[in-house]
């Protein structure tokens, strides 16, 4: 058995036993390791040492129930705290608030189950940060957590530092290097980019445990809000984001062959895994399917690719004095049909806001779609095929969140909310098409 099939089986104990006393000596026994390689091993798989870890699920989970409207100092004793001020300094010490601070600038979802072989987020504690952060000679920090705005689930491998810097990690260096690359070249095409902040030593990013961590200026500017996207002039801003995406694709095509980015095959992915899957959650019918791969089959060699972004939510796009100045949160960068991010871009907007009973909402939404492609067409010329094609690539995108979310516990409300959108873009699918 891998050790982390092996941690695995400890996690779960302890999440099974969080308001029991555990100790590392019976972690290590059941796992069957020495307690020496036990430590060295639980902190090479989960990213920290097993007692962290055990104190950070159990503030986690007692904050979620305090949340829920139990009473903390009940909570606390749950959870083994031996009365409620080490309860309070315990979550401080972690969080750098106190818990009711917490609760108020904080949505608190249900801490979901950690499952170590999906995805390569790693958990850090703001202790380990604070320690990191001396690299770069900074002490007594303010540390703060990020969280999706779409989802309201915590980023598990970013914080801003002091408001104006953002930390990131990583696991894989290639990737890494890759996105410095990324900023350096938007920053001579004219974008605003985090740019890294030299350590004392001189060096870009910093190594701890095989794990990568990376200090950048903080972009100014707001995120842009997806329920934004449906208000005043829309049709005008969903044109200037089209077109911002497109002088980004101008930017990262001038360096394609300089970055090392995966090349997934996305009729391969929809055929071969995408499909299968949502077979096992949903109900369309087969002739949709057939027609689906047949039509996509055909269009799907003669698409450009090159660079893209693969990650253009809302979120991830800075606006300043009303105009698009920059991208941020390269990680899911890659090699794939350009036509991928608007596409992406528009399913984003949909479901972050959809509801299904706003005929009004959604009919917006068919508009803020063509709008987005329309704004990138002006850009970057789009050839008859990719305008047929872009259908099929938002469907692709929907498949691929559906059969994604769907096999992730963490993630089940979204899909529901994903399958829902699948099955209203399946029944408006003549409303899609970009030639009329």
């Amino acid at each position: 058995m891998e050790n982390v099939d092996i941690i695995q089986k400890s996690i779960d104990y302890i999440e099974e036993n969080l308001k029991a006393e555990l100790t590392v000596e019976e972690l290590a026994k059941n796992s069957g390791f020495s307690l020496f390689h036990y430590y060295r091993i639980f902190q090479t798989e989960s990213g920290m040492p097993v007692m962290q870890y055990i104190l950070l699920r159990k503030l986690k989970n007692a904050i979620y129930e305090i949340s829920c409207g139990k009473k903390a100092i009940d909570v606390a004793l749950d959870y083994g705290f031996e009365t409620y001020a080490g309860f309070f300094k315990a979550f401080k010490r972690e969080f750098g608030t106190s818990p009711t601070q917490y609760l108020k600038k904080h949505t608190v979802n249900k801490p979901h189950k950690i499952i170590l072989k999906q995805g390569e987020y790693i958990m850090i504690s703001h202790k380990k940060i604070r320690k990191i952060l001396t690299n770069w000679n900074l002490a007594n920090v303010d540390i703060i957590d990020i969280y999706h705005e779409g989802n309201g689930f915590k980023l598990e491998n970013v914080w801003y530092i002091n408001g104006n810097l953002v930390l990131k990690v990583y696991k894989n260096l290639y990737r890494l290097k890759n996105d410095i690359k990324i900023s350096k070249s938007l920053l001579k095409a004219g974008f605003e980019s985090p740019t890294p902040m030299k350590t004392y030593d001189g060096h870009d990013y910093v190594i701890d445990d095989d794990i990568y961590f990376y200090l950048t200026n903080r972009i100014k500017g707001e995120r842009v809000k997806s329920s934004a996207c449906y208000k005043d002039d829309f049709e005008i801003k969903m044109q200037h984001l089209g077109a911002a995406i497109g002088k980004l694709h101008l930017a990262l095509n001038k360096f394609d062959e300089e970055v090392l980015l995966n090349e997934p095959n996305l009729y391969e992915t929809i055929k071969d895994w995408a499909i299968p899957e949502i077979k096992k959650y949903m109900d369309l019918p087969d002739s949709f399917y057939e027609n689906y791969l047949k039509n996509f089959e055909g269009l799907y060699p003669d698409l450009p690719r090159h660079a893209i972004h693969r990650d253009p939510n809302p979120s991830n796009i800075i606006m300043k004095d009303g105009k698009i100045v920059g991208f941020i949160d390269f990680e899911l960068s890659e090699k794939n049909v350009r036509i991928f991010d608007p596409c992406y871009a528009s399913t984003a907007i949909l479901s972050e806001s959809f509801d299904e009973n706003d005929f009004n909402k959604l009919q917006k939404w068919i508009a803020i779609y063509m709008d987005i492609i329309d704004g990138y067409d002006s850009i970057c010329k789009l050839s008859h095929k990719e305008k047929q094609a872009i259908p099929f690539v938002i469907f692709a995108i929907q498949m691929i969140c559906v059969a994604y979310f769907s096999n992730i516990e963490k993630y089940a409300k979204l899909a529901e909310v994903n399958k829902k959108i699948l099955r209203w873009l399946y029944d408006n699918k003549d409303l899609l098409n970009i030639i009329r």
